[in-house]
């Protein structure tokens, strides 16, 4: 989805152009080696940052809202917000939409499944220092309270998804340069493992902080799901919903 904060790439590839109909940080990652999913490389996206002292702020223990769409045309950043309706692909849906039952998702009953690659809200994913779900175009995301403020130059930052449904079994990553805002606390981060499938024993989940994960590529892989299974960024991998308050130690 195209998150419509200071995003690598934001108006496209080409640093001299502002492209307001571009959907180029939104394609999926898939078998590529890490020197190309990593920063979404394979596309340019890691040689074009956003403007010099510009950031998406990251308030400690608040929550921020960020905009979800399949193009930036379908944001607040594109036309005036003209082409924005509530859904992610500037389309008009009834509540409650629901994707058809088993199978694969392409369509619901109103023709306009496919662009959501869930079946309903309740089994929508997220991030790994923070979860929520990409239902809608605004969403919010809780930072956990003891989240370290960033150094002067800002941090990296990324938006990870990986659908649950059928077709290609890709993921995706967003990248953003990031400063962390009202900070206080002295905790660090703790080191990051690769999560676990753990939906049918949660004693098998991994506690603590997290690796992002990377799946399906040529290199760079983390984890490794049953068959037919996919790692999703909510319960089945071990991530609660909400900030993840789990991934500090005390300095």
């Amino acid at each position: 989805m195209y998150t419509s904060t200071l995003l690598l790439t934001l108006g496209g590839n080409d640093s001299s152009v502002d492209n307001a109909n571009t959907n180029l940080a939104v394609n999926p990652l898939y078998d590529l080696p890490k020197s190309k999913w990593w920063m979404q490389a394979d596309r340019g996206c890691d040689a074009v940052p956003p403007p010099k002292g510009e950031f998406l702020e990251l308030p400690a223990g608040k929550s921020f809202m960020t905009e979800l769409a399949n193009n930036r045309a379908f944001t607040t950043l594109s036309y005036k917000g003209e082409l924005t309706t509530e859904w992610q692909d500037g389309k008009n849906r009834s509540m409650p939409w629901r994707g058809p039952e088993g199978g694969c998702l392409m369509d619901g009953g109103d023709g306009s499944g496919g662009e959501l690659h869930t079946k309903n809200i309740e089994s929508t994913g997220g991030t790994a220092w923070a979860i929520s779900s990409p239902f809608f175009r605004e969403t919010w995301y809780d930072v956990p309270a003891d989240m370290p403020a960033c150094p002067e130059e800002g941090c990296y930052c990324a938006w990870l998804w990986i659908p649950d449904g059928c077709g290609q079994p890709n993921m995706y990553m967003q990248n953003h340069r990031c400063k962390v805002t009202g900070s206080t606390s002295t905790k660090k981060l703790g080191k990051p493992k690769p999560p676990v499938y753990c939906r049918d024993n949660p004693t098998k989940c991994v506690p603590g902080p997290k690796q992002m994960m990377a799946w399906n590529q040529a290199e760079g892989n983390n984890v490794n799901p049953p068959n037919g299974k996919t790692p999703t960024y909510n319960q089945r991998m071990g991530f609660m919903d909400g900030a993840q308050d789990d991934i500090f130690v005390d300095e």
